[in-house]
């Protein structure tokens, strides 16, 4: 038995912001913050969370301003969550074992110790190993200790938050870290209905997709510059979206 989107509500008396994937965007993460933060003044909330489906680092060009953003905002109030996602593990994974071929060195990484002033040398194990050595000392180690106690999922209503998506017909209780962080296909190709609605980023989307059965609020940021976020609310579903402006640059 499972529930569909247009049944799906929030609790009673909370609004709900989910931000999605910001790979290290720290212009757009604080441009829909601050989007969020007028709209709570104009539109006051009995209460609210803002949930952040994951994916802080790599690809982009200021994930070191992404964390010092989040680390910020956080340590100010307990009702701004963030999730972990596949890519911030890869981080944590290649700091606990620094290896040339690991997801992080291939997949965005190297934009990430750029923005802690490192070069990430990818040839030649010496020259390699010298410049994680590099990244590992650069990394404040309050942005090591976000990444490490980040939770894997959360729960409002009749809505389940997480970064990748769930295996579908197994109870929400039971998800293991690596179905949260990675599944694609399963989940994604699923059409019968979930516990609860799942609201999620990992596969970049033109726009927010809005299906039966769960909500995607990854639209790609790296490759459109445009960062969305999800607001419920009773039985409203509605969508933000922030954009750099044409020719605006990074950071």
């Amino acid at each position: 038995m499972g529930i569909e989107l247009g049944e799906a509500r929030a609790p009673d008396g909370l609004r709900i912001y989910a931000i999605g994937d910001v790979h290290g965007y720290a212009d757009l993460l604080r441009a829909m913050h601050r989007r969020i933060d007028e709209d709570l003044r104009f539109r006051p909330a009995k209460d609210w969370r803002i949930v952040h489906v994951g994916d802080y680092v790599d690809r982009g060009p200021d994930s070191k301003g992404v964390l010092d953003f989040l680390i910020g905002r956080m340590a100010q109030d307990a009702r701004i969550i963030a999730l972990r996602g596949n890519h911030d593990q890869a981080m944590l994974d290649f700091l606990s074992e620094p290896d040339p071929a690991s997801m992080f060195a291939t997949n965005g990484g190297e934009e990430t110790a750029r923005s802690y002033g490192v070069t990430l040398a990818t040839d030649g194990d010496d020259v390699f190993l010298a410049s994680a050595d590099q990244f590992i000392n650069a990394l404040p180690s309050m942005h090591r200790r976000f990444l490490e106690q980040r939770p894997y999922s959360v729960s409002f209503g009749d809505f389940f938050f997480c970064h990748a998506g769930i295996k579908p017909m197994v109870p929400l209780e039971a998800q293991t870290p690596d179905t949260l962080m990675w599944i694609r296909r399963e989940f994604l190709s699923y059409e019968g209905l979930h516990p609860k609605i799942v609201v999620h980023g990992h596969t970049p989307q033109e726009e927010a997709d809005l299906r039966p059965n769960r909500i995607n609020i990854d639209t790609g940021v790296y490759v459109r510059e445009k960062l969305t976020a999800l607001i419920l609310e009773g039985d409203a579903k509605s969508i933000y979206t922030v954009h750099r402006a044409k020719g605006e640059p990074g950071g």
